[in-house]
């Protein structure tokens, strides 16, 4: 499963390709070029033969890869690998220099940025460092954007706030400052501003980068529950392995009116994929135990 450029693909087979990691299941919808899976369910988000560069100083060549509907992947590499790149081409940010990029179905690399204001509306982001507004309570920065960009009644973003906020745990700090919050704390009410609006999709940029282990693991267990209870599709960006492995084998159940985070199982591992970007290329692509099981130098030493 590893090598210059592999990917394992539904159906778990492994195809070499000479530069680009293809998705062997993917079809094009007949008329439309949108890509689609076999099976007729399409790709939440899918990057096809994406690459970009910096004057000389190539960024991405040629990286491929598709997200389904609740399920997750979770990028890894070094430092300048164009991990968070990835999400700012998602996101509109930046403009790849090939290829192609589907959320939703339609194509956004040649989107203007009034056409990408419709896109974002079903993105959810969260940055390292909370990245909240310190002149607005807890429930103001969750409220931000159902408030100011989609003009919700003030009852409709009370109560959602409250929601989301019982949600991640921090229904008593509805009042509170950033100032007051712990590290932690601020990130969980990043996620609850994430979700605030519903969306679909959820990008984490280092979500856990500099908290203290027992801190990450409770958001972690967010972006589990997330996943697994609200169906949300997300793209973790990291380089903190204990988390990545963390989210990607444990999900979220019920139970008795109670939320459990448990050991997944063999299908529901299978749910949540690593990638590896090494020179611009998807070097790996795969679950847990394959990545665990990978015997390429540059793996087993990024994982050491």
């Amino acid at each position: 499963m590893t090598g210059e450029c592999l990917t394992r693909v539904r159906g778990w087979q492994a195809v070499k390709t000479s530069s680009a990691v293809v998705n062997a299941t993917m079809t094009q919808h007949a008329g439309t070029g949108q890509p689609r899976t076999a099976n007729g369910d399409g790709p939440v988000l899918a990057l096809e033969r994406v690459s970009l560069a910096f004057d000389d100083k190539v960024i991405l060549r040629d990286v491929s890869f598709t997200l389904l509907r609740g399920h997750t992947k979770i990028i890894l590499g070094a430092s300048g690998s164009g991990k968070s790149t990835i999400l700012k081409l998602i996101t509109g940010l930046l403009k790849p220099d090939g290829g192609e990029i589907w959320v939703n179905g339609e194509r956004v690399d040649s989107m203007s940025e009034q056409e990408m204001m419709k896109v974002r509306a079903d993105l959810g982001m969260v940055f390292q460092e909370g990245a909240l507004f310190d002149s607005l309570t807890v429930a103001g920065n969750v409220g931000y954007k159902l408030t100011e960009e989609m003009q919700w009644k003030d009852e409709d973003v009370e109560k959602r706030v409250e929601e989301v906020l019982g949600f991640v745990g921090l229904g008593e700090f509805y009042d509170r400052m950033p100032s007051e919050l712990s590290g932690g704390q601020r990130r969980r009410v990043a996620i609850a501003r994430a979700l605030a609006s519903r969306p679909g999709i959820l990008l984490y940029d280092e979500a856990t980068t500099g908290l203290d282990p027992i801190t990450a693991t409770s958001i972690d267990e967010e972006m589990t529950k997330l996943r697994d209870l609200e169906e949300v599709s997300s793209i973790i960006v990291t380089h903190q392995l204990r988390d990545a492995f963390f989210v990607a084998t444990h999900e979220a159940r019920r139970r008795n009116g109670r939320i459990e985070i448990v050991e997944a199982d063999a299908a529901k591992c299978d749910e949540a994929e690593f990638i590896m970007l090494k020179d611009g290329l998807v070097c790996f692509e795969g679950n847990a135990a394959e990545l665990r099981a990978a015997t390429d130098p540059y793996i087993r030493d990024f994982l050491s």
